[in-house]
């Protein structure tokens, strides 16, 4: 029989690969090379393989091949919308042409996660100098991180292939390949177990400063966190309009039927990490809630982060959102969808507080911009306000996005603001593209504000609790620093609306951090919040420019709750079943 060397459902990665692969997440560069054998017999070698598994975490700060999620959906417009990275939502994209394709990278990084724990235990070197305790950490770190893969390839495609606990040859023939698509639950059983088995051996936290973004115990709980969470949504929570995606002997791949327990397990899975006592929100010492917003991203290895990625393109992030004027490229856009869903300062919405006002301007700010919350001024950069960053080193300036001004339309080539708004949230102002100057820090994957919103979820989804989900939910506005629900002016809420006002809170508190695309999908609420998306007028000056007109169209097929599996893969993959709409 003739043998494929390339996997049907991986690109099977020989060493060599892995361990010269560029981007070391750890920056660990090996000086020398060796053979495989010779890599599992010594410390420093293993160490060094295993800070090459890291390297498949992907880079979510990367806005090019990283992260589809934050341009196509509704929370910002990206002005360089001819790269095909964000064509997502006018439907240049199918089963052979499919942008951002990660199956093959991640089941590359499930394979040599599997290699590692398969071999490592034969390393007489760190027996003789660490014992087996450091050796069954190490395993640990790659079985979290197998499992990190392995749901990264679930929130993105859908059921995954299960390869097991072997790893596949290189010389693998055609027939060892033939494997099929596991349903959602036991995706997220396998997943959930593999967690639960790291997280009996990872520390609680890292032994050392070396060690900071290496995987420990609260993140093998706080991804299952995430895990959980989504396996209790009405997207796979007894979803019929899933009904005829269906394996090939017949088995539904999403449950038919709605299971309330599930939100149970969510909610215990969320209260894990809290019990744990290791992480705070991040609080700036002076108590300032927009530097306390801001701070999270900034702030380096703060008692927040959960888990994050050491190394990073975060610069990327900076220049793409900054200025024009400022030395950036002008071009990380919220739309007004997301402008209009922070609060204003009472707590309330801006449809229910009297403090809104879209009528005149004050010190020619428009009044639609002030009296907001902090996590707004955090977040927004908004025509009026002012700004200091980047190559604007001495006194700010005014921004101004308007057609003719300093960082509008009418000079900015395809760099300019296309609904009048820039993200500032996780901006360093140290930052300066033209100076060469970039601020690295961690980029923060988990994080305990998105922990104490998923037990919340959770607890009000499976009620019977409200007053703890009440509870959750108020720290997080606590720290906002804006009213809580039950103080004055502001009710308790409870029930139906307890859960509205918990999907309210997510999307602002976590807003450009990769979670709405997959919020909006497993709420089964993307149908209602894709289509026409505004701005301001870019294309006028004065007080024309502060109308609301459409900046952006997200067009929505039921096809696009999953990426598809690639053409490539279909055609080898004869157990494979292809994602609905396909």
């Amino acid at each position: 029989m003739k043998k494929n060397k390339l996997s049907l459902h991986i690109i099977l990665v020989l060493f060599v690969t892995v361990l010269y692969s560029c981007n070391n997440y750890l920056d660990q560069v090996p000086n020398d090379r060796q053979t495989i054998e010779e890599v599992f017999q010594k410390k420093r070698p293993s160490e060094e393989y295993l800070a090459n598994v890291y390297n498949f975490v992907r880079d979510e700060s990367d806005q090019w091949n990283g992260n589809p999620w934050t341009g196509n959906v509704d929370e910002i417009n990206v002005s360089w919308a001819k790269w095909t990275i964000y064509q997502l939502n006018v439907g240049n994209w199918s089963p052979g042409t499919s942008p951002f394709y990660t199956w093959q990278s991640y089941y590359n990084g499930i394979r040599s996660a599997t290699y590692f724990m398969n071999h490592i235990d034969g390393n007489q070197e760190i027996l003789n100098l660490n014992g087996q305790e450091l050796i069954d950490q190490y395993k640990a770190e790659a079985r979290f991180l197998r499992a990190y893969f392995y749901f990264m390839i679930l929130r993105q495609y859908g059921p995954v292939v299960l390869i097991g606990e072997q790893e596949l040859p290189p010389d693998a023939t055609a027939t060892d390949m033939q494997l099929p698509r596991s349903s959602y639950d036991a995706c997220v059983d396998y997943i959930s177990s593999e967690l639960d088995k790291a997280a009996e051996i990872l520390p609680v936290v890292p032994a050392t400063d070396r060690e900071y973004g290496r995987a420990t115990k609260g993140a093998a709980l706080a991804l299952k966190s995430r895990l959980l969470l989504y396996a209790a949504s009405p997207e796979f929570n007894g979803n019929s309009d899933f009904a005829s995606f269906v394996n090939l002997d017949g088995t539904p791949f999403i449950s038919q039927t709605a299971d309330r327990e599930k939100w149970k397990k969510a909610a215990d899975a969320a209260k894990a990490v809290i019990d744990l006592n290791v992480y705070q929100l991040y609080e700036d010492p002076s108590g300032n809630p927009v530097k306390s917003y801001r701070g999270i991203h900034l702030v380096p290895w703060n008692n927040e982060c959960i888990f994050v990625r050491k190394s990073n393109g975060l610069w990327n992030w900076d220049y793409n959102c900054s200025l024009r004027s400022a030395g950036g490229w002008n071009g990380i856009s919220p739309v007004q969808e997301m402008v209009d869903s922070y609060f204003m300062k009472d707590g309330k919405p801006i449809s229910q507080s009297e403090l809104y006002s879209e009528t005149g301007f004050t010190n020619n700010v428009y009044n639609m911009y002030l009296n907001r919350e902090p996590r707004f001024y955090a977040s927004i950069l908004y025509n009026g306000a002012r700004y200091k960053g980047g190559a604007i080193t001495q006194d700010s300036i005014t921004v101004d996005m308007t057609y003719s001004g300093r960082d509008g339309k009418k000079n900015g080539g395809e760099d300019y603001s296309h609904t009048g708004y820039l993200v500032i949230k996780n901006v360093s102002p140290e930052t300066n593209r033209i100076a060469g100057i970039s601020n690295s820090r961690p980029y923060i994957l988990i994080r305990l504000g998105e922990i104490y919103l998923n037990y919340a979820e959770a607890m009000a989804e499976y009620g019977g609790n409200d007053a703890e989900a009440l509870k959750y939910l108020n720290l997080i506005r606590k720290r906002a620093g804006i009213p809580q629900y039950g103080s004055a002016g502001l009710p308790a809420v409870s029930g139906a609306e307890l859960i509205q006002k918990i999907r309210d809170e997510r999307r602002i508190e976590l807003a450009f951090e990769s979670h709405r695309w997959f919020d909006v999908r497993r709420w089964k609420i993307v149908k209602s919040v894709m289509g026409n998306l505004h701005g301001m007028n870019i294309d006028k000056d004065g007080t024309e420019f502060y109308k609301r007109v459409v900046a952006d169209n997200h067009l929505w097929k039921e096809a696009y709750y999953w990426f598809p599996l690639s053409q490539y893969e279909m055609d080898r993959g004869l157990k494979l079943v292809q994602n609905p709409g396909w």
